[in-house]
């Protein structure tokens, strides 16, 4: 028999959503991520950029420069 994580079988509480922080300024959005916003993966870590800052480093983003030209 299989249950779903937090289950009462392994006596954990369904985990709560958290909420999303922009890798640049530090705006939060809750789970899951507005359309809007842009996700990249960065030495191995998932990093989320919001709609504002996605739109000002529009260029920088489709050139795939590293974050440090940002």
């Amino acid at each position: 028999m299989t249950s779903h994580p937090g289950g009462s079988d392994h006596g954990g509480s369904p985990a709560e959503p958290r909420p999303l922080v922009c890798a640049r300024c530090g705006t939060r959005a809750e789970e899951p991520p507005p359309v809007t916003w842009t996700c990249s993966v960065e030495n191995g870590v998932r990093q989320y950029c919001c709609d504002t800052c996605a739109r000002e480093k529009l260029r920088a983003i489709e050139g795939r420069l590293d974050p440090a030209w940002w």
